[in-house]
């Protein structure tokens, strides 16, 4: 029997005038399956998700059918849906509802009903579990944002429900986090039997171990097959979403062009890696009987900085939250260059988003200096600051949100009626043209994220801070968002971004810097600050590094197989 069975579902919001968001959805999901869900930003996701349980489902018109262990999931109450059906959601902040860690581990326990002693039982087994021992006692609000996504995890299967449903749960976190996070959850897939669904935009760590893989397209399932057939389909098809696959199936089907794909066969290609020890082993077996005659991609020499005033620079800057608290910028030092693409990578909870918001004057350090093209930031007045010169894309897109529809907040932005053609020709670069009659909170988190870009970039900012520019955006559109930030660079705007995606900062980044314990502690091109990395680097350089000194993008593996071929 299948865990769940969708029949023909269709749904359209209500102010979607007819656009339909799911088109005749037919999928089951059997007990025990791993299935990954992915597509594009506005795909349908997130909202095929939240029909699989009640209580998160959408308002809007719905036809169709779901069953859920045999039976319409609308004739399983409540009760039976919380118990059984665990969720996770993108931002671990709107799951939380209590104020201390065992609190949350013991809340949906309590409001089943169960006893004191299951309770205390099941609260003790998960925290050991999942390694919360070391901070049960703490404030829900101490914790970092890979420590609040792994309570919510726990907190569910505290519950011991047979169905966990993920989405996008790894946003906000950092790549070591992200892995620490979707191998639990493999593990809980692996050992408990529990059945997994999961979208995920980071598919680097989910893909290989998914059972079948749910690619999605305007509301429609494109295809449901296995990891490595759901690969060669897209590639077969030429579809944009190949550009999300892992970096080895990239890598693999750049150098390996054979007549026999192209002929369009169904047979599973089970040569082509789907994991970066996999692609090791099959660089190696490449390179087997030949020569190695170019080991490194070519770099232009190093040329000194112009000697002009830095757009952005950090003297020494301290800062805390509270006058008691310890402290979370720890004298940090940085110079930003003008009319660069900067990106700082680290860890949860290190002090990168603060630094951005000390950039804007936001968080004032109680010790250091912040100038803005050589001039102190508090000299600023407001309007001079923040109009046609300095501007910020916040973690969460939702907060730049105040209007009914996308076009009220972009039009807010203007200065005069006469800049009116400015809100269509910012909703086309950032790809929102058919959005701007919707409402803000209606959109896909990569939609949310794309309509905030639009509105920051309408103050025509000469130095523009982002802060996880990708988060929640399909590969498809980071294409778009790289070209939009080339061309902010070509017209002299300085970019800095904070970032998770190592991927899109090893491409597009002019620098990289690395934070770590409140401070900056390094700073070098892509290229050379990738390449030496362990973790912190791309998974191209991971499968390569033992063949290839300083390939660190798909690109670069796949020009130095080529030319060693």
């Amino acid at each position: 029997m299948a865990h769940f069975e969708i029949r023909d579902l269709s749904f359209s919001y209500p102010a979607a005038k007819g656009r339909l968001a799911l088109n005749k959805i037919n999928l089951n999901i059997q007990r025990g399956e791993y299935l990954t869900v992915c597509g594009k930003s506005g795909s349908g996701k997130t909202t095929l998700l939240r029909h699989l349980k009640s209580v998160l489902a959408p308002h809007g018109q719905l036809t169709g059918e779901i069953f859920f262990e045999g039976r319409p999931l609308n004739q399983a109450d409540l009760r039976e849906q919380s118990s059984k059906i665990g969720y996770v959601m993108q931002n671990p902040d709107n799951q939380i509802v209590t104020d201390k860690v065992w609190h949350e581990l013991a809340f949906g326990l309590e409001s089943l009903g169960e006893d004191q002693k299951t309770i205390r039982l099941r609260v003790a087994e998960m925290a050991s579990y999942f390694g919360i021992q070391g901070w049960f006692h703490k404030n829900v609000a101490e914790l970092s944002g890979g420590q609040k996504q792994l309570l919510n995890l726990a907190s569910i299967m505290a519950m011991q429900p047979t169905v966990l449903i993920l989405d996008e749960p790894t946003s906000q976190l950092d790549p070591i986090a992200a892995a620490d996070f979707l191998n639990t959850v493999r593990k809980i897939n692996l050992e408990l039997g529990t059945t997994v669904i999961i979208t995920e935009h980071r598919l680097e760590d989910i893909f290989h171990a998914s059972d079948r893989v749910a690619v999605m397209e305007n509301g429609s399932l494109l295809t449901v097959d296995t990891p490595r057939r759901a690969g060669e389909f897209l590639r077969r098809e030429n579809n944009p979403m190949f550009a999300a696959m892992p970096s080895p199936v990239q890598i693999y089907y750049g150098v390996e062009r054979s007549d026999a794909f192209y002929g369009g066969a169904a047979e599973e290609d089970s040569s082509c890696p789907l994991t970066v020890r996999e692609g090791r082993g099959w660089l190696s077996s490449f390179f087997e009987d030949r020569q190695i005659s170019a080991d490194a991609v070519s770099e232009p020499e190093e040329r000194e900085e112009e000697t002009g005033v830095p757009a952005i620079t950090l003297r020494e800057v301290w800062f805390r939250y509270e006058k008691n608290a310890p402290d979370v910028l720890k004298g940090v030092s940085l110079n930003v260059p003008e009319g660069k693409i900067f990106a700082i990578v680290g860890g949860n909870g290190t002090g990168k988003s603060t630094t951005l918001k000390a950039i804007c004057n936001i968080c004032r350090p109680y010790r250091g200096q912040v100038l803005i093209k050589g001039k102190r930031v508090e000299k600023y007045r407001s309007d001079e600051l923040f109009k046609g010169n300095l501007a910020m894309l916040p973690q969460d897109p939702q907060s730049l949100f105040v209007k009914k529809t996308v076009r009220e907040d972009l039009e807010e932005m203007l200065v005069s009626r006469d800049d009116a053609g400015d809100v269509e020709r910012v909703a086309g670069i950032c790809d929102i043209t058919h959005l701007l009659d919707s409402h803000p909170y209606d959109l896909s988190g990569g939609e949310q994220q794309r309509a905030a870009l639009a509105k920051v970039l309408l103050t025509r900012p000469k130095i523009l801070l982002l802060d996880e520019p990708t988060k929640g955006i399909d590969n498809f559109f980071k294409l778009q968002l790289a070209d939009i930030l080339k061309k902010l660079r070509e017209d002299g705007v300085t970019i800095l971004m904070v970032s998770h995606d190592v991927e899109f900062c090893a491409k597009y980044a002019d620098l990289a810097g690395m934070f770590f314990d409140g401070g900056v502690i390094t700073v070098n091109t892509p290229r050379k600050f990738f390449s030496q990395n362990s973790f912190y680097t791309t998974a191209a350089n991971r499968m390569s590094r033992h063949v290839f000194k300083n390939a660190i993008t798909n690109e670069d593996v796949i020009e130095l197989c080529q030319k060693n071929r």
